[in-house]
């Protein structure tokens, strides 16, 4: 029942994105190439989020903070640092730089909530 409830979003989404003008001259495989290739690319977000999150929460505190905890921590994490790493002018560069550099952002996204729930 959800594997075509998914196909079933896929097939509205395209048919959605195939109104578009800039889709207008685009034949159906594209249309359908574009809606699979965005939900692969949220699946690998999802996947690398939550190994970013679980590594971090390994480093604080000794153990996972459960796979959703983990994918929120581990994209918060890397927007942080995305975000706050450049006004500092920090640029640990390339793909394994950017894995470091999430994890950063993670454990700090994760000291901050920690911190957040103690004063509370």
């Amino acid at each position: 029942m959800a594997h075509r409830t998914i196909l079933g979003s896929a097939f509205v989404a395209a048919l959605a994105l195939s109104a578009l003008p800039a889709h207008a001259q685009a034949t159906g495989e594209e249309v359908v190439g574009g809606v699979v290739g965005g939900f692969l690319g949220l699946l690998i977000a999802l996947v690398i989020g939550a190994v970013v999150g679980w590594l971090a929460s390994l480093i604080v505190k000794g153990s996972g903070s459960g796979l959703f905890a983990d994918i929120l921590f581990g994209i918060g994490g890397a927007i942080l640092a995305g975000w706050v790493l450049p006004l500092l002018g920090v640029s640990l560069g390339g793909a394994i730089g950017g894995l470091i550099a999430s994890v950063l952002g993670a454990v700090v996204l994760i000291l901050i909530v920690r911190a957040v729930r103690r004063a509370a």
